[in-house]
């Protein structure tokens, strides 16, 4: 029975013939598998300049870069690969030779940080591998290995380029989350930059900052604050030039020209499980203003006083934002509106507060606020009497009725009060 070659086990598990399930190499003399690596070890650095100038015909645009050594990093790895490859047929014992395959990690990692695809560095390894199967078939005749074992050792070759891509793969990947990483780093900044309230660097920075991320600067802004539904919540996927801070303890989003037809439909639904609220649309230079509002209705989402659930527009909840958030304030003008409904008892004071809130905003009769509240006429007519012996001559001064009106509609906003039937 012919010699079985050395180091089969590494070939199998490095992509060569797999002489466990009856590889066609088992029958093939050692001595010939002898003359056919050492023929192939000979041919490798001719080989490698071969593959790559093939290359470069077919790829003039290939980039060629040198290692610390001045040396082409790429025939540098054509070499490696041949070599590693061909040695796999006559590792001498149990353990599979050093693999060099950090370079072909390095070529992904290049075509990721420059911007291009893997397509292009596939097909260079599609015509290496085809081009050094002719040379190996040569000298598989030359040295008269069996066809079957050339076919076995094609596949391998094939399974081999397979794991070189794989390499390139991982590189690339490694370089696009770099790439990623860093783009959101600056980002970051950018948006911290923008939404400075005293932002002191002058215009020709922010256009700097906005060119690192490669994002055109509008001539208008509107900036939203989020509420995270849960920790590991999916980001909105908000569109191309929306910039994202998912980093900050409530998300923040600035959106470019957002009066540009459709852009309020497209945020509406990319925001779906998401609810925030969105600042008004205002200058670039004036988006520290948007954010204030926009922080300012989010405040008032958390405490219950305007609904959640969805990315509201803070420019249609504006009298809540006039008069909720001073809280200190509004209860120190309550306090002193309401005085006279000191002695009467909750429900009394609720029903006059209603009544007298319908009378200040109509300015009608008692049929027409009778209307708004849902009361008879008569009603009102009573409770009227007695809102003037509690406050006098005080309803007839503009000045007290534009206070009072403040306070009762705040009441109403935090849902002390009942809504007027529209």
């Amino acid at each position: 029975m012919a010699e079985r070659p050395a180091g089969s086990a590494g070939l199998a598990r490095s992509g060569g013939p797999d002489r466990s399930t009856g590889s066609a190499w088992e029958d093939v003399p050692r001595l010939q598998v002898r003359q056919f690596t050492d023929r192939a070890m000979d041919e490798v650095p001719s080989l490698a300049q071969e593959i790559l100038d093939g290359i470069r015909r077919e790829y003039p645009r290939v980039p060629l870069i040198l290692d610390e050594s001045g040396q082409l990093t790429a025939l540098v790895g054509i070499r490696r690969a041949l070599e590693d490859f061909v040695q796999h047929l006559v590792v001498q014992d149990a353990t599979r030779p050093p693999v060099h395959l950090e370079v072909f990690q390095e070529f992904g990692r290049g075509e990721g940080l420059h911007g291009r695809s893997l397509d292009s560095l596939q097909a260079y390894y599609r015509l290496g591998v085809r081009l050094a199967w002719r040379r190996l078939a040569e000298i598989g005749q030359q040295v008269r290995i069996p066809p079957p074992a050339m076919y076995e050792l094609a596949e391998s070759g094939f399974a081999y380029l397979d794991g070189l891509v794989d390499q390139s793969v991982r590189g690339y990947a490694e370089a696009a989350a770099r790439q990623a990483g860093e783009r959101l780093r600056l980002q970051r900044k950018f948006t911290q930059v923008l939404l400075a309230e005293h932002r002191t660097d002058p215009t020709h920075s922010l256009t700097e900052h906005a060119a690192r991320i490669g994002w055109a600067l509008p001539e208008r802004v509107a900036v939203a604050v989020l509420l995270r539904p849960a920790r590991e919540c999916v980001a909105p996927a908000v569109g191309q030039g929306v910039l994202l801070d998912m980093e900050s303890e409530q998300p923040l989003m600035v959106v470019p020209d957002p009066g540009s037809a459709g852009r309020t439909e497209l945020l509406r639904r990319a925001m779906k499980g998401w609810s925030g609220a969105i600042g008004p649309e205002v200058p670039l230079a004036e988006a520290a203003k948007s954010l204030r509002w926009a922080t300012a209705t989010v405040r008032l989402m958390e405490r219950k006083l305007l609904p959640s659930g969805e990315l509201l527009d803070c420019t249609e909840h504006t009298e809540a934002l006039v008069l909720l958030p001073p809280e200190e304030l509004i209860e120190d003008l309550t306090r002193r509106c309401l005085a006279p409904l000191a002695d009467c008892g909750p429900t009394q004071s609720r029903r006059l507060s209603e009544t007298l809130l319908a009378w200040l905003e109509t300015r009608g009769g008692a049929p027409e606020v009778a209307a708004r509240l849902g009361v008879h006429p008569q009603t009102v007519r009573y409770r009227m009497r007695q809102i003037r012996e509690l406050w006098g001559d005080e309803v007839d001064d503009p000045d007290r009725r534009f206070e009072l009106e403040l306070v009762l509609r705040a009441q109403r906003l935090r849902g002390e009060l009942s809504e007027p039937i529209r």
